[in-house]
């Protein structure tokens, strides 16, 4: 059975995630918002097989520079912000002077598509486009556990007046995408608390 163990990092309070084999020998690292070094040590000694980006906004992508070179992992993300990583305008990072300094980092490796399974880690992560949040926002379902980023908090949903952002694209996201998962399924966002599916579609406010 995988476990995974949350690191709330930079000056947004970003969740990343590592996610690790039953073996307790291969990882999956969601969403480095920043080289965090109790993070880094907890994936010393394993083998990183990916860092999975549920979207290449700043406060998500910090990291990524840093982890793929220390471990040698390719990194995900979806097609609509492939070349996000490389432009600190598109990231934001360059607009938000006061939090972060501008981040860039080379392309991705991999390009992500909806509905696309990932075999890492010796189980199946299922690629979930939940685009309103970001254009290339998405959510990984592997097991019983959703990493939904941005897109479904607890009590809450994702911001939709950065660039690229979109409501009514958002609701949808999660109405079709998400809420059509088991109410069991336990979501972990990019920030705050985690929360289940049956919780949201029963006491979100904003998307019932």
């Amino acid at each position: 059975m995988l476990t995974f163990q949350s690191y709330s990092l930079g000056a947004l309070q970003t969740n990343a995630y590592v996610v690790v084999n039953s073996e307790r020998t291969n990882a999956v690292v969601i969403d480095p918002g920043t080289a965090d070094g109790a993070l880094m040590r907890k994936l010393d000694g394993l083998k990183v097989e990916a860092i999975l980006l549920t979207h290449a906004h700043f406060d998500h992508i910090g990291g990524v520079d840093a982890l793929r070179k220390r471990y040698g992992c390719p990194v995900y993300i979806h097609s609509a912000e492939k070349d996000w990583l490389t432009d600190a305008g598109k990231n934001g990072s360059n607009r938000w002077a006061d939090v972060t300094p501008q981040i860039t980092t080379d392309a991705p490796e991999n390009l992500l598509t909806d509905g696309q399974s990932l075999e890492l880690i010796g189980e199946t992560f299922l690629v979930k486009h939940t685009p309103g949040h970001s254009p290339g926002s998405v959510s990984f379902y592997v097991g019983d556990l959703l990493f939904a980023g941005d897109a479904l908090f607890h009590r809450s949903v994702g911001r939709t007046d950065l660039p690229g952002g979109n409501q009514e694209q958002l609701y949808r996201s999660i109405r079709e995408k998400l809420y059509t998962l088991p109410e069991d399924v336990l979501v972990l966002p990019g920030h705050g608390q985690e929360t289940t599916i049956g919780d949201e579609r029963r006491e979100n406010p904003f998307v019932r």
